[in-house]
């Protein structure tokens, strides 16, 4: 039989804690037990079990705590197994460890678990987990494997800002120009990740079919070519060529910075200055 009888059953765990509270400030300022269980709807033996613990415990003995089981009791995977498996995620994709796929979801890391431990999870129990370990659904960032990240800083440091004073100077405008097509590593999706932390899946630059050169400028305006055969030295004049009409020279010199690997192009990609009226092609690595 509960405790509490009336009205009082009904209240919410903090109401019953601050009636617990009141019903011994009453007791200690002399209230008969019976008086204290009437004015509070209570039992007799709700007010002697509250007055025993207040002089065992205190106040603390008294406050509400939480219900149900704490956190990490009775799971199936030990703290290590834990640690071993969320280090996994963020270290590798699914393909790496024998499984399949780039990107991680709740059924791949059920596989990957019972794979290293023989535990068989469901998805909402692995979730569980994933949440637990500060993990959540997120879409990752795609960076090539050459990528110099030295480069990467010479470029944004000092070769930028050097075309944008330039550029400022002759009154031109400046478009950055990349190749795009279909690749045969290409991801699409989320994977699970540390929260606030994008995740990033590695990949070869190397596997793809371009079919497509495209050039943006800093004021938003486009331009683009599409084509058919493998992307080279000479496609990238042909676009450049095309690009350079679009402007007029005389009045807008237009400076170029091609995002484009030499690698793709089988061979050095030539300067352009003079053939092009005013184009002028500045060509980085750095930014792939």
């Amino acid at each position: 039989m509960s405790d509490l009888v009336g009205d009082a059953r009904h209240l919410s765990p903090s109401a019953q804690e601050a009636l617990r509270l009141r019903a011994v400030a009453a007791l200690m300022a002399g209230r008969d037990r019976e008086d204290v269980a009437a004015v509070f709807g209570v039992s007799l033996k709700a007010v002697d079990g509250w007055w025993a613990k207040w002089q065992a415990g205190g106040r603390e003995a008294l406050v509400m705590r939480p219900r149900g089981k704490p956190v990490g009791v009775h799971q199936v995977l030990g703290e290590a197994e834990q640690a071993a498996v969320r280090q996994a995620v963020l270290d590798h994709r699914p393909c790496d460890v024998g499984l399949s796929g780039q990107l991680w979801t709740r059924r791949l890391v059920g596989e990957l678990i019972a794979k290293l431990y023989r535990v068989r999870l469901t998805e909402v129990g692995v979730g569980k987990y994933l949440k637990r370990w500060g993990l959540s659904f997120q879409r990752p960032d795609k960076r090539a494997v050459e990528q110099d990240p030295e480069a990467v800083r010479r470029w944004h440091e000092e070769t930028w800002p050097k075309i944008r004073v330039q550029a400022k100077k002759d009154g031109g405008e400046i478009l950055f120009a990349d190749q795009v097509g279909i690749r045969s590593d290409q991801v699409t999706g989320r994977t699970w990740g540390e929260k606030g932390k994008t995740p990033v899946v590695r990949r070869s630059g190397n596997r793809f079919s371009v079919n497509a050169m495209s050039a943006i400028s800093t004021k938003g305006r486009m331009h683009f070519m599409v084509f058919t055969e493998s992307f080279t030295a000479e496609v990238m004049c042909r676009f450049l060529d095309r690009l350079a009409g679009h402007f007029d020279h005389k009045a807008l010199p237009c400076r170029l910075a091609a995002c484009v690997l030499e690698a793709r192009c089988g061979s050095p990609l030539p300067h352009r200055a003079d053939p092009h009226r005013g184009m002028n092609p500045g060509f980085c690595s750095a930014s792939e």
